[in-house]
């Protein structure tokens, strides 16, 4: 490993790798990325890989929307495939509360050129009859969103950000973080040390940890959430949109010939990457009473994955005042996988060009917190 760069990279994610793939193509040389275990070992590789543009904030919005079409031209650009399944997302609504957000929801993502609409219970019982909509008051659907491979995207960035010259180093965990004055020096890994004017802080659920050591507080919380996969299952279409019952935060979608659920989040934070046996009875009956045919099949096995969380659930973009040098690209709430292609770009043009130019990211600075200026957004409950 080099002694050393312009510019280190601590992550080895979605986020990480889209980072240094944009760094790489705008011409940055000098580049380390560095992963504790393997790329997309942590979080991207126990995600769902859903992709979306159904959203109620503006720069949510806005991430989506360009991530969209780079996901759209991934293989034109990388030369891989990413499995791009564009089944569509329903959001369910079982209050006329819900409804009433998500129509207004729908009217700014058509403001977009999205072309999500509101569907009556008639309608979506007539489209997909194996749906319980006894207590459902309507939905929203948009039949462009879907979902990803995350093990593809990120093999195409990889291959991507090597082509470029990035140099990228596993099993390469970071032990210390050398500040002098208020300026960043080095880091320091297990395999040795590497002096360095800028840190990326890309590590996901363990964002906070990096932050110490440098001295600052990085409002990030891992959350465990669980998730199950049934055996080959064909009671219901491949055609299956990507069911989210927001009151039971619940959501399926085909998985292959399986159905994939997604089971409870925990409340508190923790590294907990266990499944367990009353999770698994949750799921089960959440996904029934939504799908009664659900009761013909089984849970053949489950995982557990971490969401990075932040205090209102969008993203921590940009430089950090108290130390120069280190650039957060934190806190994306379950979103990360949809929205790393644009953070790796607007990430890389803030720091080659001083600002991101492709997305205003000022609503997502670090500095939110203690200003008052946080964002709700109204699809909280639900993380892809």
């Amino acid at each position: 490993m080099k002694k050393t760069a312009d510019i280190v990279i601590i992550g080895g994610g979605i986020i990480g790798v889209s980072i240094a793939y944009y760094l790489g193509k705008m011409g940055a040389k000098n580049v380390l990325l560095l992963e504790k275990d393997l790329v997309a070992e942590g979080s991207t590789g126990l995600c769902v890989g859903g992709i979306r543009r159904q959203w109620s904030t503006e720069v949510n919005m806005h991430f989506s929307l360009k991530a969209f079409e780079i996901y759209l031209n991934f293989k034109d650009e990388f030369g891989v495939d990413p499995e791009f399944h564009q089944i569509g997302y329903l959001f369910l609504s079982t209050s006329q509360e819900e409804l009433e957000i998500l129509k207004k929801n729908v009217e700014f993502q058509n403001r977009f050129g999205v072309p999500s609409q509101i569907l009556t219970p008639e309608e979506i019982k007539k489209e997909w009859p194996f749906l319980n909509t006894e207590d459902v008051f309507g939905g929203a659907f948009c039949d462009t969103d879907g979902y990803a491979g995350p093990y593809e995207v990120t093999r195409g960035l990889i291959g991507g950000a090597r082509r470029h010259g990035i140099e990228i180093f596993q099993n390469t965990e970071v032990i210390s973080i050398e500040v002098e004055g208020n300026r960043i020096v080095s880091v320091t890994t297990k395999v040795g040390r590497v002096e360095a004017p800028i840190v990326v802080n890309a590590a996901g659920p363990y964002a906070a940890n990096i932050g110490r050591m440098v001295g600052i507080e990085i409002p990030v919380k891992p959350i465990r959430r669980q998730l199950f996969v049934t055996d080959a299952f064909h009671m219901i279409p491949p055609s299956v949109p990507l069911t989210i019952d927001q009151k039971q935060n619940f959501y399926f979608r085909r998985e292959g010939e399986a159905v994939l659920f997604s089971g409870p989040q925990d409340e508190l934070p923790s590294f907990n990457l266990s499944t367990d046996f009353y999770a698994m009875v949750e799921t089960a009956e959440k996904a029934t009473h939504r799908v009664p045919v659900f009761e013909e099949t089984n849970i053949a096995r489950g995982w557990a994955g971490l969401y990075e969380i932040s205090p209102d659930n969008h993203a921590i973009l940009g430089e950090v005042p108290e130390v120069e040098g280190l650039i957060l690209a934190n806190g994306f709430s379950g979103h990360g996988f949809q929205h790393g292609p644009a953070a790796g770009m607007v990430i890389a043009e803030l720091i080659l060009n001083g600002r991101a130019e492709t997305i205003d990211i000022g609503p997502l600075a670090p500095t939110r917190f203690t200003e008052g200026k946080t964002i709700k957004e109204s699809l909280t409950a639900f993380r892809d």
